[in-house]
């Protein structure tokens, strides 16, 4: 069997095979090319990537390397070598997709330009592209973001897993950088958490939530939240009430105290911007004194400035920092918090925490009517399958097939009955359940030996925690 070893805390197999694939020089039709305008910002992108290349295996196409969102609110103007290894890309796939850098110039005149449906699956490929390729020689698909099934035959599961885990691979630059900024967290203590805040003024604006600001708040995201022309006004305490809004700094640093973190616990901080900038990480910072971020453990002679002027290649060092952590801390499940998941699930199981707002929430407006241990026995509760379990997420629900890649891992039958103590102490992470009241008990790791953890390295080159 081929696939992630990941149930049991052990090294990746090796990458997926084709298995029932047809190759590429027998599944490609001559003179039949793909184009892919993708949409968003960098894992939003890496979506678009991934599908496009199973879109193309569908189509029986040849795929040219997709095209970069240079237009959208983050206004990066990278292209794809600029973000990824354009070369491994095309190597890597080349047993199951054609790949090329650009369409010939006899083409280049006779591109049709249309859009398929979010969630489309080969049926819908073949019905409304097909027809296309029997007019025209190249097809280009835009504002390609979750326009393929979560549902597709499992072949082409691995096919997105081989994408994705495997053929997606950073640039040298960015690489490097990476690999720099997590050697510097290592250099600052043996095991660090990652936080994705993202508490950035275009996420807050987009929410619809309320965070405390006053007029100046609502003024500022206000303005900001016109730039989405098909946003509807919502009803910020509604929202809460239904967990749709961001926990603050400071509410998620009292999650994770009362989770058990200590604040001797050393964070990387994975953020733009951050709303309030320094006065509204002050609360977090009083909780958890060691917050770091790539501004700051970067020296003067690493030098940001050839990243920082472009939010991918930015998003991209945060998200090599975020993988290699022994704890991930999402504080939205977005983009980047599904790709994230689903790859630490597949590259050994690592932890991976998501706060359950919207119960989080009612407990927050109750906190100062009850002790503190009562209040942490809450959150414990309250966190139950939110903490990273290996079959939390289930199979084409939540947050889909890059959340949890459930066809390129291993399930063996005894890993259904793993004992939370058994998967913890596999990923070096002391926790138990309470038989007595049902709370989830999280000690700090950092206050244990991990001298026995072992690494390996995945396909960004990137040594990690498995």
């Amino acid at each position: 069997m081929f696939c992630s070893s990941t149930i049991t805390g052990g090294s990746p197999a090796p990458p997926i095979p084709p298995s029932a694939l047809l190759p590429a020089e027998m599944n490609t039709e001559p003179n039949r090319y793909l184009l892919i305008a993708t949409s968003g910002g960098l894992n939003q992108q890496r979506t678009g990537i991934i599908d496009a290349v199973v879109a193309a295996y569908i189509l029986n196409a040849t795929l040219v390397v997709p095209k970069l969102d240079q237009q959208s609110f983050w206004n990066d103007p990278s292209n794809f070598s600029e973000i990824f290894d354009v070369d491994w890309f095309i190597t890597y796939l080349s047993k199951d997709v054609r790949i090329i850098k650009q369409l010939p110039l006899e083409k280049a005149g006779k591109v049709i330009t249309t859009r398929v449906p979010r969630k489309c699956n080969p049926k819908c490929y073949h019905s409304r592209i097909l027809p296309i390729f029997d007019k025209k020689h190249a097809v280009q698909l835009t504002k390609f973001d979750y326009r393929l099934s979560n549902w597709l035959d499992e072949d082409l599961q691995k096919l997105r897993c081989r994408v994705n885990y495997h053929a997606l691979r950073f640039s040298d630059p960015i690489l490097e950088m990476g690999r720099k900024l997590v050697e510097r967290m290592r250099m600052k203590s043996k095991h660090f958490v990652a936080l994705h805040l993202r508490y950035e003024p275009d996420m807050l604006a987009f929410s619809g939530c309320y965070y405390g600001g006053g007029e100046k708040e609502m003024k500022e995201l206000g303005a900001l939240r016109k730039r989405w022309k098909t946003l509807h006004t919502k009803d910020p305490d509604r929202e809460r009430r239904h967990g749709k809004c961001l926990l603050s700094p400071e509410e998620i640093g009292v999650m994770l105290r009362a989770l058990g973190f200590g604040n001797e616990v050393h964070i990387y901080i994975a953020s733009g911007e951050i709303y309030g900038g320094e006065e509204a990480l002050a609360p977090l910072r009083a909780l958890f004194p060691n917050l770091h971020t790539k501004e700051t453990i970067a020296t003067k002679e690493e030098d940001l400035s050839q990243f920082s002027p472009y939010s991918s290649r930015m998003a991209a060092l945060d998200f090599i920092v975020c993988d290699q952590s022994d704890v991930f801390v999402t504080n939205n499940n977005g983009n980047m918090a599904k790709i994230l998941a689903g790859r630490r699930r597949y590259f050994g199981q690592k932890r991976t925490i998501r706060p359950n707002t919207k119960k989080l929430y009612r407990l927050f407006l109750n906190r100062n009517n009850m002790t503190w241990e009562e209040f942490s026995s809450h959150v414990r509760t309250i966190q139950i399958d939110f903490m990273g379990e290996p079959n939390e997420v289930k199979p084409g629900r939540d947050g889909g097939f890059h959340e949890n890649p459930w066809s390129c891992i291993c399930q063996y039958a005894e890993a259904r009955t793993l004992t939370d103590s058994t998967f913890q102490s596999s990923n070096n992470i002391s926790s138990s359940v309470d038989k007595n009241t049902g709370t989830y008990q999280v000690l700090s790791e950092f206050e244990q030996d991990l001298s026995e953890t072992e690494y390996a390295e995945d396909d960004n080159g990137v040594q990690g925690s498995l």
